[in-house]
């Protein structure tokens, strides 16, 4: 059969493909091989530094802090900070190596994310009870956000130490919402929403002013949960009663002078005397070690024994898929339901995994992927392995209908969770775009609900009821996956529901939470529940397993791992023919052998 016209390639058109290939090649070897060997260099050079006999670990927070670490080895190659997990994790085993003598911490002016204090805060309180030091340095308190939660962080040190010229500016928690309602009244911008229910508060910014009652009573109500629990959390180190220290503070703002009269602090010196005074503490000779070159060499704990805890690590938003073709430089994270409904049933198919603790830190995302990793929970606990649910920073919306059903549900008193319900919709465009000369218009083909989510037009009657029907629906399953799996009759879920955003404490009163802690505690509830006698050492394994930088090499380029290993190894081969067809051919067969199907959603 002759060629067809599409079936040929012009001249012209194989002269592009041929370019973009010598750019990609020239990418591969000029840019991303440069990247791996420099972090494998750099990671072989840390694991082998070894750790002085008399070391002061500096762990700096000033950068930030993620829940969980990436598993693409690539997402570091920009810089960033270390993962609450990592801490904990690293402050664990520090407190056993009888090299490590003291901890020296540099606390973020602005404040650190509630529940990340929270869960470092009982990791620094475990190290100090092996018998550490633990000195805490500030360059002052903004009078911003969860400033409140650092300054509790500080507080659970031996000594917290101020820069002399810094102000103590801390006098309470504050934050701010932006509201688009007037503006999109303005412009002409059609905010069409459903939510279920008044609580549901994500839609407001779109249609409202200003604070519903309902916004305005659930956003207090956890504020000041946060605030009242970080306070008696920093009396309780400091050994003031909460009333004394919330006076002391909301009297403020305070110079460091005026702070250290009144025992907000112990020490007012630079941060290279705190560093003094940490290797003095520490003993002669003592040398200071970054906290992640430490952690570096240290690894995760591993621990021992023929049975293992399975940790299924999830942070960021639920989505749908896979992370095959995510963007391996990129920083963000998300819950892939392919990835971590996997990581799940790897878990349970492995004999040695006698338990599964899920680590959840997650603002929600739609129901379909929520649901597929749910299932594979369900699936854990029929096999026989019980399955507990750490919370970090929150676990709201989508991240408490994958938690739900778990055995056990773990979260720290600042955690934002609940958030049981729904909401979905549209923005209307057409009117804003013609106030601008530009026309929308739209062409449906196929029934009369095609169409009811073009930004052209709005809802008509019957779109605006099927879409509700569709939202009731989702927020229907919700209540009834809460009350199965919290052992909660539906109509007590539907009064606490409605919306709400908790804390993990109001939620602990409310039995949506089983128990405050962070993942130690959450480990210790897995081994229970699994009969692990507690003189027996157990084994962690973790899932999904971090990629190798092969792997993301793979996922960038289209090659399988073992081959980008050898086109690394041997890159000279590159100026062969032959290995060049070998790479078209692998690309070739792994874009014949891949497809993609998008879904859409409602989102929570």
């Amino acid at each position: 059969m002759p060629a067809t016209r599409a079936d040929r390639t012009s001249p012209m058109k194989q002269f592009f493909l041929t370019m973009l290939g010598v750019f990609a090649g020239l990418f591969l070897f000029l840019v991303v091989v440069p990247f791996i060997l420099i972090a494998v260099a750099v990671g072989s050079a840390s694991s082998r530094e070894p750790t002085p006999s008399s070391t002061v670990l500096e762990l700096d927070l000033r950068e930030g802090v993620t829940d969980q670490a990436p598993t693409n080895p690539f997402a570091l190659l920009g810089g960033g900070g270390l993962s609450t997990m990592q801490i904990v994790d690293t402050l664990a085993q520090a407190e056993d190596d009888r090299r490590v003598k003291a901890l020296l911490i540099r606390l973020p002016e602005a404040g650190i994310t509630p529940a990340a204090a929270d869960e470092i805060r009982q990791a620094v309180r475990r190290f100090r009870r092996s018998g550490k030091v633990v000195i805490a340095h500030a360059q002052g308190f903004q009078p911003v956000g969860t400033a409140v939660s650092s300054y509790m962080l500080g507080a659970s040190a031996s000594e917290l130490w101020m820069q002399n010229t810094s102000s103590f500016q801390l006098a309470g928690f504050s934050a701010d919402s932006i509201f688009l309602g007037r503006a999109f009244e303005k412009y002409g911008v059609n905010a069409q929403f459903e939510q279920r229910y008044e609580y549901k508060n994500a839609v407001n910014e779109f249609t409202e002013s200003d604070y519903t009652p309902a916004h305005r009573e659930a956003m207090a109500a956890w504020m000041t949960s946060i605030y009242t629990s970080a306070l008696a959390n920093a009396a309780q180190d400091r050994k003031v009663t909460p009333e004394a220290l919330r006076a002391a503070i909301e009297a403020g703002p305070y110079s460091s002078a005026q702070a250290l009269q009144r025992r907000l602090i112990d020490k007012i010196g630079q941060v290279e005397e705190a560093e003094a005074e940490a290797k003095r503490r520490a003993g002669k000779g003592a040398e200071i070690m970054e906290f992640s070159d430490y952690a570096s060499s240290r690894g995760q704990r591993l621990g021992s024994g023929r049975n293992a805890i399975a940790i299924v690590g999830g942070e960021g938003a639920i989505m749908t898929g896979t992370g095959g073709n995510a963007d391996p430089f990129g920083g963000g994270s998300a819950i892939l339901s392919d990835d971590t409904a996997e990581a799940i049933y790897d878990a349970i198919e492995d004999d040695a995994v006698k338990a599964i603790v899920c680590r959840v830190s997650s603002p929600g995302g739609p129901p379909a992927p929520s649901e597929q990793i749910l299932a594979a929970v369900r699936a854990a606990r029929a096999a026989g392995k019980p399955v507990v649910v750490s919370m970090g920073d929150y676990a709201a919306s989508g991240g408490y209908w994958i938690s739900s059903e778990a055995d056990w549900i773990v979260a720290q008193p600042s955690t934002l969770t609940g958030s049981i319900g729904v909401y979905g919709g549209k923005l209307v465009l057409a009117d804003a775009l013609g106030r601008f000369g530009i026309d929308m218009r739209n062409l449906t083909v196929g029934g009369e609900y095609a169409d009811a989510f073009s930004p052209a037009r709005p809802f008509d009657a019957a779109d605006r009821a099927a879409f509700a029907a569709s939202i009731d629906r989702t927020y229907d399953q919700f209540v009834e996956r809460v009350a199965r799996g919290r052992k909660l009759p539906p109509a007590r879920v539907r009064e606490i529901a409605r919306g709400r955003v908790w804390t993990g404490a109001q939620a602990k009163a409310l039995g949506l939470v089983d128990q405050l802690g962070g993942l130690e505690e959450a480990i210790a509830k897995a081994r229970q529940l699994a009969r692990i006698p507690t003189d027996e050492s157990v084994r962690f394994k973790r899932y999904p397993e971090a990629k190798s930088p092969f792997a993301a090499l793979s996922d960038l380029f289209g090659v399988s791992g073992e081959s980008a290993r050898v086109l690394i190894g041997i890159g000279a081969l590159m100026d062969d023919p032959e290995a060049r067809a070998a790479v078209r051919r692998l690309q070739t067969e792994r874009a014949r052998a891949s497809g993609a199907t998008v879904l859409a959603d409602q989102p929570y």
